[in-house]
């Protein structure tokens, strides 16, 4: 992917969102600057390939959400506080600012644009609304199973329940991830925070059609993207999504599946970089 200028190491920095919560975040590259939200069970280290590749287009702050990687948690939770932290982000950019998010970092990306954060392009990948009863999806009491495990610190069995049952991956997958070095243990420390995400999602995954009072508040210029080895969910999901915001487009990506953001940045970069500098 051509660039306009060489890459440069990210600078490693923090803000302090409105409620006194440090957020920590790289910075790097140059020109309009571009936020990334991550998913479920990720910190900035799943976006550092994308990131890079960004970078040499945009000024990129890839962040830890609040309660991973170093950055600080508050003692209660809120959709509201997250928002806020990328507010804060905005706040620390300077110039327009573009925001994308993959998954369920995806849907708070667009609850910011909802409440009026001044986003300029808003590029979502694979937002997991659920808006048709047919299987796709986490099953009912999905919410409580995960707290009662957290609450047991039981986190690798909260993990893989979140893994198998929200995201459909098989068993055996997730079972070998156990066996990869540094992997599942980095999944366990941020298993605390799959609270977090299915706050994040509300009732947005029950299989009924999506509110367009909600979200079409979100007025900015949006594209919606899905990979073409995807679950069919994901495609209804992203097509419901365009169809009740004010200025969006769905677009399908040959080859690509959920985990596009960290396993295949070199295909997901430049329909990103065309989007968000058009």
């Amino acid at each position: 992917m051509p660039g306009t200028g060489a890459r440069t190491a990210a600078v490693k920095s923090t803000i302090v969102s409105s409620d006194g919560t440090e957020i920590a975040f790289e910075r790097s590259g140059s020109g309009p600057a571009l936020i990334l939200v991550s998913s479920a069970l990720a910190d900035r280290s799943d976006a550092a390939k994308l990131a890079g590749l960004l970078s040499q287009h945009f000024t990129v702050i890839n962040y830890d959400r609040r309660g991973r990687g170093a950055s600080g948690d508050s003692a209660e939770y809120a959709v509201e506080r997250e928002v806020a932290d990328i507010a804060s982000l905005i706040g620390e950019a300077e110039g327009p600012v573009s925001v994308f998010g993959s998954s369920s970092g995806a849907v708070l990306a667009l609850r910011a644009a909802a409440a009026g954060l001044e986003i300029r392009r808003l590029a979502l990948y694979e937002p997991p609304f659920v808006v048709e009863t047919d299987g796709f999806g986490p099953p009912a009491g999905f919410a409580r199973h995960v707290e009662e495990l957290i609450a047991r610190d039981r986190r690798g069995d909260a993990v893989r329940y979140f893994m198998t049952r929200a995201q459909g991956m098989p068993g055996f997958v997730v079972a070998s991830m156990r066996f990869m070095p540094g992997v599942w243990s980095n999944l366990e420390a941020l298993a605390h925070t799959l609270p977090y995400d299915i706050a994040v999602m509300g009732d947005t995954q029950q299989g009924k059609p999506l509110e367009a009072t909600v979200w079409s508040a979100a007025k900015v210029r949006t594209l919606v993207l899905t990979g073409g080895k995807s679950a069919a969910g994901f495609q209804r999901a992203a097509r419901a999504l365009a169809g009740v915001l004010p200025d969006a487009e769905h677009r399908t990506l040959d080859g690509l599946d959920h985990g596009a953001v960290v396993m295949a940045p070199r295909k997901l970069a430049p329909v990103l970089v065309d989007f968000l500098r058009s």
